[in-house]
């Protein structure tokens, strides 16, 4: 890890962060002692009310990097808003709603409320009359509370941009600054990112103030233990593959991915016919529909999740035996992504990528180039699976 360009290399607990009890406890029941790299490089700094810009990979925690500090500063008889987290996705301020209600079991008064579209407005109007003192939401739903004046933000001290990269990549930008100038009282902006773009370095210059750098590579005590391969096979052959796979791994949580919605609801459908529970969520889904679903798969109930990069992230669950590009990612950042939702939290994961045209053993090849990752080759011919 670096802070500030300088080389750090120690290991921290969080019992020498000097965290409160209430905290300690919440961490003790989770059975987590020791804070990864970004959370021991961040804290301090989000606890000292510093700007902290943090470039970490999928899966290193850093929703308790900033989590923890934000709870830690939330004052339980004051009924403002007085810390923001936004997120890209709603899967993703889900996903950060759950780990700051879990990390608050034990701080009685203070209360979390996430924002997002595709549910009842009069909903999160009604939870919001409840007075939370920190707010997750995606921006396009803040931005539609705000213009109703159902939530101030001018009292708000802590800001932070959850994977600013695809935020801003996904065009909003103009509501992020937006809604980062109507903070007038803002002590300390944290940024979150996979990559460090020039949005999100543009962000960083106008709206922080000489912030803490803190970088984590994905080296080798850090990396996924993630065992990765590439299949060459006939196109006729991917779902009886896939299916395969899944039963010869005895894999009980599996993601599958495609890079379209259509392609995604086939897929489920023919494992399905298959034999095996499977179901989809990707854009066209209701928000209602997706979250039963992501429900039933975090909850072990439904063993193949097949989506599009929608889902890539903000989903959170450290489980998940294998994961399966049932198509190619198109872009190099979405293939890391996708990996990265197996071998989480010390786990061992496998992620197979599936390739049928020698276009798509080319893209692959780039993948592999980029990405620097070791990758496996095996073909699948006359329904035998051989290393090449």
């Amino acid at each position: 890890m670096e802070i500030n360009g300088q080389q750090v290399e120690q290991t921290v607990n969080y019992a020498a962060l000097g965290l409160s009890p209430e905290i300690m406890r919440a961490l003790d029941k989770k059975g987590y002692a020791t804070a990864t790299p970004v959370q021991g490089g961040a804290i301090p700094y989000f606890m000292d009310w510093r700007d902290v810009i943090a470039k970490a990979p999928t899966g290193s925690g850093k929703t308790f990097a900033f989590g923890i500090p934000m709870i830690e500063h939330a004052d339980a008889d004051d009924p403002t808003v007085q810390a923001l987290v936004l997120a890209p996705t709603r899967e993703l301020a889900l996903q950060i709603e759950a780990e700051l209600r879990a990390l608050c079991e034990f701080k009685p008064g203070v209360r979390v409320t996430c924002l997002y579209g595709g549910s009842s407005m009069d909903k999160q109007v009604n939870a919001l009359k409840k007075k939370p003192q920190i707010v997750v939401a995606t921006p396009g739903r803040l931005m539609d509370h705000m213009k109703r004046k159902n939530l101030r933000l001018d009292k708000v001290q802590t800001v932070v941009l959850d994977e600013a990269d695809r935020m801003l990549d996904m065009g909003f930008i103009e509501d992020v600054t937006k809604i980062l100038d109507k903070m007038p009282h803002r002590r300390n902006l944290g940024m979150f990112s996979a990559t460090l773009s020039v949005e999100v370095l543009d962000i960083s210059w106008v709206y922080q103030r000489d912030p803490v750098e803190i970088t984590v590579q994905a080296v080798a005590e850090d990396k996924p233990d993630i065992q990765q391969y590439r299949v060459e096979l006939d196109w006729r052959d991917k779902t009886e593959l896939t299916a395969k796979l899944i039963e010869a791994g005895n894999y009980e949580r599996a993601i599958a991915f495609c890079n379209t919605k259509a392609m995604t609801d086939r897929l489920a459908g023919l494992l399905r016919a298959r034999g095996l529970d499977a179901d989809c969520i990707h854009g066209d889904v209701r928000q209602s529909m997706r979250e039963a679903t992501l429900k039933k798969f975090r909850n072990g109930r439904l063993r193949v999740l097949v989506a599009t990069d929608v889902a890539a992230r903000g989903l959170d669950i450290d489980d998940v035996d294998a994961v399966f590009n049932y198509d190619v990612p198109e872009e190099n950042e979405y293939y890391i992504h996708r990996i990265g939702r197996t071998g989480r939290a010390k786990r061992h994961g496998v992620s197979y990528t599936l390739t049928t045209s020698i276009a798509e053993r080319v893209r692959m090849n780039e993948i592999e180039r980029a990405t620097r990752n070791e990758v496996s080759r095996l073909k699948y011919e006359n329904g035998v699976l051989l290393e090449l």
